[in-house]
């Protein structure tokens, strides 16, 4: 009964591996195609965009406002307005005033501005937010070259101050998937080998076994054969030593009686 006990706890737990395993694997896969369509896509897009040297040429503000979407909690959202910045620089890749950008992401959000501030309830606070950011950039810049990125294929009038995607995070996107899937992989395939391991030696046991009682059977005759034959040795032996003749002193000299000499 405990061999049979232990053998079905090492069942068990050599079925929760494998389950484990193929978690492992499942959760790898689905987590690659999710990142491929979510993130590396993205990436691999903005990895495309060549570096180049941009100038500032005008900086204008158009009178025209754009919504964002504010949110305070749960039960609070709204909308609100913000002003629109237009910085045109001069492209050295391709020799033409081009619209900058601050990223990928505010590219997408509105092709139109340069800035998109982080949504406020109040308009004023939105305003002061584009209003920061251009006094910070016209400080960084300061009327010299820049590097900006730019991508002739997609965007050819647009150019990106910087990019919201870098080799870094492909690596993470590709790393953590893959380590997951070769991890399952390897539980699976260590737990399947241990268990064709077990079921051989089971097997070479039940082997051995017939061979080991025939070697015994035919020992058996022997052994009684010899016992046989020892015991009258045996016997012999005890005789001789409980005999009370064999236990006389070796001087012992015969003493005879007076009446017989009489």
């Amino acid at each position: 009964m405990a061999k049979a006990r232990l053998s079905s706890r090492y069942s068990e737990a050599e079925d929760r591996s494998i389950r484990l395993g193929l978690f492992l694997i499942a959760c790898g896969i689905l987590s690659l195609f999710v990142l491929v369509f979510c993130w590396i896509s993205p990436t691999l897009q903005s990895l495309r965009s060549q570096p180049a040297n941009c100038t500032v040429v005008s900086v204008l503000h158009p009178e025209d406002t754009f919504e964002c979407v504010f949110t305070c909690g749960a039960p609070c959202r709204g909308t609100s307005r913000y002003p629109c910045l237009q910085i045109f620089v001069n492209n050295s890749e391709s020799n033409s005033v081009a619209l900058l950008h601050f990223d990928e992401q505010q590219l997408v959000l509105n092709p139109k501005c340069s800035y998109v501030p982080p949504c406020e309830r109040d308009n004023q606070k939105n305003k002061d937010s584009v209003l920061r950011w251009e006094d910070d950039f016209t400080r960084e810049v300061r009327g010299h070259a820049f590097t900006c990125f730019f991508n002739r294929q997609r965007r050819p009038d647009d150019v990106l101050w910087h990019r919201s995607h870098d080799t870094g995070v492909l690596l993470h996107c590709l790393l953590w998937p893959m380590v997951s899937l070769l991890l399952g992989t390897l539980i699976v395939l260590l737990t399947v080998c241990a268990r064709s391991l077990a079921v051989r030696a089971e097997a070479l046991q039940k082997r051995t076994r017939p061979y080991e009682v025939c070697q015994g059977l035919s020992a058996t005759p022997s052994n009684r054969r010899g016992n046989k034959a020892e015991q009258p040795l045996s016997t012999n032996s005890d005789l001789e030593l409980s005999s009370p003749t064999r236990t006389l002193p070796l001087f012992a000299v015969p003493v005879r009686r007076r009446d017989r000499e009489h």
